[in-house]
């Protein structure tokens, strides 16, 4: 799958970033995790202390995928309103939704004290506002559904977001606690600490195949370096390309862009320097780097061409850096970095944790979506409670078919 192009900022923060043999032999093991980026890195972390045998296979290197585009904003709201989610799923299965991606921020950021590369987690507060009129009751009822769940934000009007900001908005919804991180550096922290407690990693490693032993009770993968590997579960978690091993209906693409700027001295006009987005759609997100960088992304675009995709770069590239110059005029910006990418979402809202019939004793972690590295934390735990502990409590929230709703 072509998924990307274009120059990436993230892995110029950490050029010297651990790399990893590929496999030359035989291997059998309980788990084998396939893929090297965010989620499989989730993965490998959750599954490192349990004194189980985890295998890793990475076609590439370590985060050269989708890791090396993500913008890593680290929200617990999506670009589904609960509000919608809580009409197709109910108002409590939405509410435990709510709850667990809170606790998957919490999460990621006791993930990134425990390792020891720093991550460059930072706890952001969030501006979500309207971008429009006829967004603002919309916006309302989501503050209200969100407050009624013991979250702490606020509902700021147009004065409020005035003497905080240099742009106007109508209203908006200011949210405590979310956070950005360097993904790029995160997926490297965890596979190194899982390393450490003897989880085995290998790059250059591409799956070209899969049989299930039924008399064993195991998957067998075969690779293109000619190896065997033999696990009792397999977590398919290779982002985007989790597609070409087995298609999920619900899943959905388009294509998005992204600017990282040179660095910026001035802060001073950008409130609390919180994470920024708004209703509209397609929609327009800022937010800054340790290194005091800008990222601004956004102006999705429905090609699933990569050549049309492509070609669009330079054109959305200066109609980014041309929106953000409208919000913030006293911040002069100059684009360092800015590439171009599919990104995938589900098209009920949710997550997936897919378990397909032709793929036995396996788990496919579809963490698509805007909060792509929250939910993949989320599913991550929830797939290496199943495996190791025999049942999660949350598992059917996630499942592909939606079981919970066929029960009610």
């Amino acid at each position: 799958m072509n998924l990307q192009s274009g120059t990436y900022y993230w892995p110029t923060t950490f050029p010297e970033a651990p790399s990893y043999p590929p496999l030359k032999e035989n291997v059998t093991c309980d788990v084998v995790i396939i893929g090297g980026g965010s989620s499989a890195a989730q993965c490998a972390y959750y599954l490192a202390d349990r004194g189980i045998q985890v295998t890793v296979l990475e076609k590439g290197t370590i985060g050269s995928g989708s890791t090396s585009t993500n913008t890593a904003i680290i929200q617990y709201s999506g670009e589904k309103m609960f509000t919608a989610l809580a009409h197709t799923f109910g108002d409590e299965y939405v509410g435990r939704h709510l709850k667990l991606l809170k606790e998957a921020i919490d999460e990621i950021e006791a993930a990134s004290r425990q390792v020891d590369i720093d991550c460059e987690f930072r706890r952001r507060d969030t501006l979500y506002s309207a971008s429009c009129h006829e967004d603002v009751d919309r916006l309302r009822n989501e503050y209200a559904f969100i407050k009624r769940h013991g979250v702490e934000l606020d509902f700021w009007t147009q004065e409020d977001i005035e003497a905080k900001y240099p742009f106007s908005r109508e209203a908006a919804i200011y949210s405590y606690n979310d956070g950005e991180l360097n993904p790029y550096k995160f997926t490297h922290a965890l596979f190194q600490y899982a390393g450490q407690q003897g989880v085995a990693v290998y790059e250059h490693t591409e799956m070209n195949g899969h049989r299930y032993d039924r008399e064993r009770q195991r998957m067998i993968i075969y690779t293109k370096t000619g190896c065997e590997v033999s696990a009792r579960y397999v977590i398919f978690a290779a982002g985007y390309e989790n597609m070409d091993i087995r298609k999920e209906k619900q899943a959905s693409f388009v294509s998005t862009y992204t600017v990282t700027t040179e660095k910026v001295a001035d802060f001073s006009s950008w409130y609390n320097r919180t994470l920024l987005w708004e209703t509209a759609r397609p929609y327009l997100y800022i937010r800054s780097t340790a290194d005091n960088r800008i990222i601004i992304g956004g102006l999705d675009d429905n090609t699933t061409l990569p050549e049309d995709r492509d070609s669009k770069l330079m054109h959305k590239k200066d109609k980014l850096i041309e929106d953000f110059n409208q919000m913030f005029p006293g911040i002069k910006v100059d684009p360092a970095f800015y590439s171009t990418a599919f990104y995938g979402g589900i098209v009920d809202g949710l997550p997936i944790v897919g378990k397909y019939d032709e793929f036995p004793n396996s788990y496919f972690l579809l963490a698509y979506g805007d909060n792509g590295t929250v939910y993949s934390q989320l599913l991550a735990k929830i797939i290496v409670q199943e495996i190791v502990e025999g049942h999660s409590p949350d598992l059917e929230l996630y499942l592909q078919d939606r079981p919970l709703l066929k029960k009610n």
